[in-house]
């Protein structure tokens, strides 16, 4: 690293200085030119023909010119005792210039050297010069040294005069270097969308790969040795020369970086406008959604991720009714699934603003550190059955630990319960949640997951309980410890096997009460609290690249993810689940295939489940264990608990959707969907009725995050 603090001094004014620091008995080189000129003025008639030279003389490479280069470089030079100029120091961004500017210098006369006392002495010099060539703004030549001061030794940092300090300003010296993607390789994370996933879980599913994909969302240096995010955003790139036509295509609106630090700053839109053809009360559909997206680093190994959403939205009739079926307390109208709060908005629309951001800081390649507003996933399906992206935003700290062959996460969140009964003086209920992931790499092919989560609320002033900070203690110890109604624990168990580079296999076990008697007895009790995934993947199918094709099972017994009286220690956030979106009491069966080709792609999914609600009719208030923000005391019976039990529902959802990559390094994508969905009821209840949905979707939008309509 070439003395970037020192020159970073060192670079341009555009304001012409003459600063003297030669007397009487300093006289500087001279040209031939300046032979006749009298004493004073011999110092400015040296700077005026070697300007002159330079510019006449130099000349910018072709290549920098197509690119459109701004900048400035530095030279740090000599007239030695022998009238030669010799080069010390060329500070610029490109080789191509430092050499170009090596010719410049081999190329001029000899000159008459600086003498003191009336000797030939060396002296040294700064000259800036500004690229492109601009010759109403002329490049200085300021004096450094002379034969009584101590030289500037080559490869040695030169010292700044004092003077030189008042005329440079810091905010010209900042200047930026060729934007080289660095986010690509840094600790931010990658967003959590399935489609940008899926990109590249082949390369880290392969045989022998020591990758732990359990944990989501993976940091792009976790990803990087696998998947050349740079090379693959390069073959996207198009052939396009203007400012407007790279920020549209190719670009980040504003993209800055130096040796030290970099940024970049985007405008994301999520503009949808659709048509559910069973909708009688409004035509059409729409969301319109803004955000401001800041990404960088300060060094190598703290980053920064920041988003605001401004949006303003009409979905779907179901889609509709179950945001409004969650509302919070205070007379807000809804939660809209996976966002936040909602405000009401001209014609049945919601208004609902959404922030999400974190630091993230990894100080060596064991630890990644990570403070901010966000989510998290578990597991290697479409969904998960112990911790899933489908709720609102949360705060969290997490820490996560690399080594050998395990990957062990721990993330902390605080959360809120927004229902009537547990807001107190027009405050949400606060709860936490302490949860930690363990991966071990077996074998080459196998790997296995622990997981273990524990939900507590703020009761007699416990506040955050520091008992659950220990990152690798048993939470149901601690459970036991501190109350049986002190906190809700569960437990789950991960599985991946590669059965070959083209094809996995995974699962998931989830345990919300564990009493082997029950467990395994015949009497199917309610006690019998258990969930488990099942699913597999096949990469480049069929022979045919980028061809991604999935199979996944998925069942929750009935009381799973709920609580007895302290409803509040379910395992939900913001009136929905933080597991699977139907909370419990079901099974379901999903299929999905993806395809890529350059900047298109193309999804289909289909989904079909069985599902139990409660009735809740008045005359059967039982809870038959789908929502988990009922009391499993408030139970019918305590054996005979089954899948569907209840007010039994069959669903039905397909979603189609094909797009095109508008720009791949802010993922902006213009797409088309098609879904259908239909609800079938053993009974019709004013919150579960049959239901069938055709909806059209057209949009633009930013993929930063998985939008769930499979409700």
């Amino acid at each position: 690293m070439k003395y970037i603090l020192l020159l970073s001094v060192l670079l341009f004014s555009n304001t012409l200085f003459c600063q003297e620091v030669i007397s009487g008995s300093e006289l500087p080189p001279v040209f031939p030119e300046c032979e006749n000129v009298v004493f004073q003025q011999r110092s400015i008639c040296f700077r005026n023909n070697l300007k002159d030279l330079v510019l006449n003389n130099f000349v910018v490479p072709q290549s920098l010119m197509e690119k459109g280069y701004e900048g400035t470089m530095v030279v740090l030079f000599e007239v030695t005792r022998e009238g030669r100029f010799e080069i010390i120091y060329i500070d610029a961004a490109y080789n191509e210039l430092k050499e170009e500017m090596e010719r410049v210098f081999n190329s001029l006369p000899r000159v008459q050297p600086a003498t003191y006392n009336g000797k030939p002495t060396y002296m040294q010099f700064r000259m800036p010069v500004k690229i492109p060539l601009d010759r109403h703004v002329e490049p200085q030549v300021i004096p450094l040294r002379t034969e009584k001061d101590e030289p500037i030794i080559p490869n040695e940092k030169p010292q700044v005069e004092a003077q030189d300090e008042k005329v440079l300003e810091e905010y010209d010296l900042i200047e930026p270097i060729e934007f080289t993607n660095p986010g690509l390789e840094s600790h931010l994370n990658i967003p959590l969308s399935h489609e940008l996933y899926t990109r590249f879980d082949a390369q880290m599913n392969r045989i022998g790969t020591n990758t732990h994909t359990g944990s989501k969302p993976f940091l792009y240096s976790e990803v990087a040795p696998y998947y050349n995010f740079k090379a693959e955003q390069e073959k996207l790139l198009k052939n396009t020369s203007t400012w407007v036509g790279r920020k549209i295509w190719n670009e980040h609106l504003v993209q800055f970086q130096t040796e030290d630090y970099w940024f970049t700053i985007d405008f994301g839109l999520d503009l949808q406008i659709g048509k559910d053809f069973q909708q009688t009360a409004y035509d059409f559909t729409y969301n319109n959604s803004r955000m401001a997206i800041l990404n960088g680093g300060l060094g190598g190994n703290l980053n920064f991720y920041a988003v605001a959403y401004e949006n303003q939205g009409r979905f779907a009739e179901y889609y509709n009714f179950y945001a409004e079926s969650i509302r919070p307390d205070g007379g807000d109208p809804a939660i809209v699934p996976g966002r936040g709060i909602a405000k009401p908005f001209m014609n049945g629309g919601y208004d609902y603003p959404v922030a999400e951001g974190y630091l993230s800081y990894s100080p060596n390649k064991y630890f990644n550190l990570q403070l901010g507003h966000g989510k998290t996933f578990i597991g290697d399906g479409y969904r998960s059955l112990l911790m899933s992206d489908v709720a609102s935003p949360y705060p969290f700290f997490r820490l996560s630990t690399t080594f050998w062959k395990l990957k062990y996460t721990n993330t902390w969140m605080s959360l809120r319960d927004v229902r009537p009964e547990v807001t107190a003086n027009g405050s949400f209920r606060t709860k936490y949640m302490a949860n930690h992931y363990l991966s071990l790499n077996l074998a080459k092919r196998f790997n296995i997951g622990l997981f273990e989560s524990v939900v507590w609320q703020n009761d007699n002033d416990r506040g955050f309980d520091l008992n659950y900070l220990n990152p690798v203690i048993f939470y149901r110890a601690i459970e036991f410890a501190t109350g049986a109604r002190g906190g809700n624990a569960i437990l789950g168990l991960t599985a991946k096997y590669k059965w070959s580079d083209k094809v996995n296999m995974y699962g998931q076990w989830v345990i919300d009460e564990f009493s082997s008697g029950d467990i395994f007895g015949t009497s199917q009790s309610w006690k019998n609290k258990l969930g488990y995934q099942i699913g597999v993947k096949y990469y480049n199918a069929f022979n045919i690249p980028n061809l991604y094709l999935q199979a996944e099972y998925n069942q929750v017994r009935p009381y799973t993810y709920s609580h007895n009286k302290e409803v509040v220690l379910n395992y939900g956030h913001n009136n929905q689940s933080l597991a699977h979106l139907w909370g419990a009491n079901f099974r379901e069966f999903i299929a999905i295939a993806r395809y890529k080709k350059e900047r298109l792609y193309g999804n289909a999914k289909f989904i079909y489940g069985k599902r139990g609600f409660d009735f809740n009719d008045g005359t059967d208030t039982f809870s038959y264990g789908g929502d988990i923000y009922r009391s499993y005391n408030d139970r019918p019976f305590d054996t005979g608990v089954v899948i569907g039990q209840g007010n039994t529902a069959n669903s039905f959802f397909a979603e189609l959707e094909a797009g095109y990559i508008i720009n791949p390094a802010t993922n902006l994508k213009f797409y088309g969907s098609f879904i259908y969905r239909n609800l079938d009821t053993q009974v019709k209840t004013p919150l579960h009725f049959d239901n069938s949905t055709t909806w059209l979707n057209f949009g633009i939008r930013t993929d930063i995050f998985n939008w769930y309509y499979d409700y």
